[in-house]
């Protein structure tokens, strides 16, 4: 009876597994067909639907963890959840997409979006925990020991480049209306949105139900607590993205598929961390450093692949998802 009970319970864990997955591409399939749908309605880029619409939805899961971290006072999460999403948007979510389908990069990308995700990127960084680098002494402080923090003050300047950003795309949607529909392929309004709001429910429900049972499959494994945070948490959060960002590249929206992972990476630096800065400061440690380096660095990577043929195609897609290994590897050995 002893052994019975941990195996039926692995067995369950595993059955949610697949249910979650289920969900996660079936709610992706529909979330982007009712994005599409909505873009071609108002004749709107599937790259602005992507960076808005489609970003925020999928971000749903890191604003939950990091504003729940942030009202509980567990702002070390909050921080690490963001960067941790963002790394893994930029080099797995790209990386995958790029080699089950080569990715071409809209020069509003280029021009725009990605400098915005560098920027900010590097702001919060020096910002947060500028005093590091003005002594120039890493080598003196440990891993846990806090150097900075973003402050509420931070929080705000955030939030307002966020609300700035979200005009200029507005803006940006308006003058472009050049884009052809065909009208007998659009769905009515309401069932787009039904679409999309059904979608994003299944993928943030099957997200929770994936990252939920992998803890617990990866626990009766023997993994420590701090592994299965560095991979399986910080991974399923994003999940998302990446279910999502596949099924637009499969579907050939590849600038639906680019807007979701840079516009939510720019959703998480700026309003999600904004928000729980603004709820409590978060404390920068020196392992927090390290990994703000880590994203500044593979974003200037992932701009410059991007920038050198104007499309990211499957060899530099197998770069970037080798480039993650790394970085977690790096992240458990430290």
């Amino acid at each position: 009876m002893e052994v019975i009970l941990p195996m039926m319970m692995t067995i369950i864990e595993v059955l949610i597994l697949i249910v979650g997955f289920v969900c996660l591409i079936k709610g992706a399939d529909i979330f982007v067909n009712g994005s599409s749908q909505l873009a071609k309605r108002f004749k709107v880029p599937g790259l602005i639907i992507g960076l808005t619409i489609v970003a925020l939805g999928t971000s749903a899961p890191e604003m939950a963890v990091s504003t729940i971290a942030a009202i509980q006072g567990a702002n070390e999460i909050a921080l690490s959840n963001v960067v941790g999403s963002n790394i893994f948007n930029l080099l797995a979510v790209l990386g995958i997409c790029a080699i089950i389908f080569p990715l071409p990069v809209d020069k509003t990308v280029l021009r725009r979006d990605f400098p915005v995700t560098i920027i900010v990127t590097l702001i919060v960084l020096f910002v947060s925990c500028g005093s590091v680098f003005l002594s120039g002494k890493f080598t003196e402080y440990s891993v846990e020991q806090d150097v900075g923090n973003v402050s509420r003050f931070l929080g705000i300047i955030l939030i307002l480049l966020f609300i700035i950003y979200i005009v200029v795309l507005i803006i940006s949607a308006r003058k472009n209306k050049e884009q052809e529909a065909d009208e007998g392929t659009i769905l009515p309004l309401w069932k787009s949105i039904l679409f999309i709001v059904i979608g994003l429910a299944l993928v943030i429900l099957g997200g929770q139900a994936v990252v939920y049972s992998a803890k617990e499959i990866a626990r009766a494994l023997g993994m420590s607590e701090t592994l299965i945070g560095l991979t399986i948490v910080a991974v399923g959060t994003s999940l998302p993205e990446l279910v999502t960002s596949i099924m637009a590249a499969r579907k050939g929206e590849t600038g639906m598929a680019i807007g979701n992972v840079i516009g939510s990476n720019i959703f998480n630096l700026m309003f999600i961390l904004g928000v729980s800065a603004l709820i409590n400061p978060v404390p920068v440690n020196m392992a927090s450093v390290y990994d703000l380096i880590i994203l500044a660095v593979i974003s200037v990577i992932t701009f410059l692949l991007a920038l050198s043929s104007k499309k990211i195609d499957r060899f530099e897609g197998v770069i970037m998802v080798l480039l993650y290994i790394g970085s977690v590897v790096f992240a458990v050995v430290r």
